[in-house]
């Protein structure tokens, strides 16, 4: 048997992963500035990470949510109290399109509406209706193709106001910051401005915090910059620093019913362990503080570079473009030499996503290659 082709692959393998940094067989170090694609939150194999999954699955690895499990009420508790969320409830799942799929399907039960508001450039998740309501059709089969989703530009009222007023949108749902996209943000009165057209409209506002929660960008969420509170917010990446987790944070507004949602494997005993050592870990290091102290430097020290065209993004989620190269030449033909590991997007835009603990030093030293470059 082989492995289905899915993705262009670097010509390496780490094999180990400390911090900010992980290693290949023979001991090459590489920088890592791409996080597993932000997964990678508190660094790599953090030691009290290890302890709190090792001591987890030498007691109980897993058993279904037929039965109660204590640390899924203390991650609850944990994350109400980091998010700022205390009185939302949690729904706890396996991915961050099983996320969406679930605030989907909330929102449409809810509302007993059908249709879904989304963005163009938006990137949901890759399973049936999470893909539905992302705007590549080159990921979506005909199967995925719907008329229950609308697509209208990032940042356009005139757009959004003209749908959300036939009163027959079940949600809109809309990234903290675009990702895959290459790094495009809502603005904070774009965000207002949608907060209170649903409120208007009895439409729910989901707001995908996947890539851009966890305090990736200087804020536990992206959204909070404009002080809005979203109906339901969906989670993944950082959340457990690399184990399969994802969660759907859902305001009190929203009235829960047995059987409305479910899962075998959300929410399992050594997801919940994961996902309480990381938020343990970010409160005892500050680093939600450190990913806006070290992402303003970064934005800036780029900012400053001659042959760069754009910067755009908040804290640790960056996106940047350089005159002269294709995001793919900048990223494997000259910074991979130079052992650092970023992400892209498109055919232009690199994407730097590394844990919330990269240190001053370290970025320091990929501004200094930039420089060389």
């Amino acid at each position: 048997m082989t492995l289905f082709d899915v993705y262009s692959l670097y010509d390496i393998e780490p094999v180990r992963g400390s911090g900010s940094y992980v290693f290949t067989e023979d001991g090459t170090k590489y920088l890592d500035l791409y996080g597993g694609h932000a997964v990678i939150s508190i660094g790599h194999a953090h030691p009290e990470y290890v302890r709190a999954i090792s001591s987890q699955v030498a007691e109980l690895g897993f058993y279904s949510n037929s039965v109660q499990n204590s640390l899924q009420c203390k991650l609850a508790e944990k994350l109400g109290k980091a998010s700022g969320y205390e009185d939302y409830a949690l729904f706890l799942c396996n991915s961050g399109a099983e996320a969406n799929e679930n605030a989907i399907k909330l929102a449409s039960f809810t509302t007993g509406r059908e249709n879904i508001l989304a963005f163009g450039k938006a990137f949901h998740g890759r399973t049936s209706g999470a893909v539905a309501a992302t705007d590549n059709p080159a990921i979506r089969s005909r199967f995925n193709e719907t008329n229950n989703v609308t697509f209208v530009p990032l940042n356009d009222s005139d757009a959004v106001r003209t749908v959300l007023e036939t009163r027959e949108y079940a949600a809109v749902i809309i990234e903290g910051i675009q990702g895959v996209a290459g790094i495009h943000e809502p603005s904070d009165e774009f965000l207002r401005f949608l907060s209170e057209e649903c409120r208007r409209t009895g439409t729910l506002l989901i707001l995908d915090e996947i890539q851009s929660g966890y305090g990736r960008t200087g804020k536990f969420f992206a959204h909070q910059y404009s002080g809005i509170r979203p109906d339901i917010i969906t989670c993944a990446k950082g959340i457990a620093n690399g184990f399969p987790a994802g969660a759907v944070l859902i305001s009190p507004s929203i009235p829960a019913k047995k059987g409305m949602l479910g899962t075998t494997f959300g929410g399992n005993h050594l997801a919940c362990a994961a996902a309480i050592a990381v938020l343990d870990v970010m409160e005892k290091e500050n680093l939600v503080e450190n990913a806006a102290k070290v992402g303003e430097y970064l934005i800036r020290e780029l900012k400053k570079l001659p042959k760069i065209k754009e910067v755009r993004g908040k804290g640790l989620m960056i996106g940047f473009e350089m005159e002269g190269f294709s995001g793919s030449d900048l990223r494997k033909r000259l910074l991979f030499e130079h052992n650092i590991f970023t992400g892209g997007a498109g055919q232009y835009t690199v994407r730097l996503l590394p844990a919330l603990s990269l240190s001053m030093e370290d970025a320091a030293h990929f501004i200094n290659i930039m420089k060389q470059l």
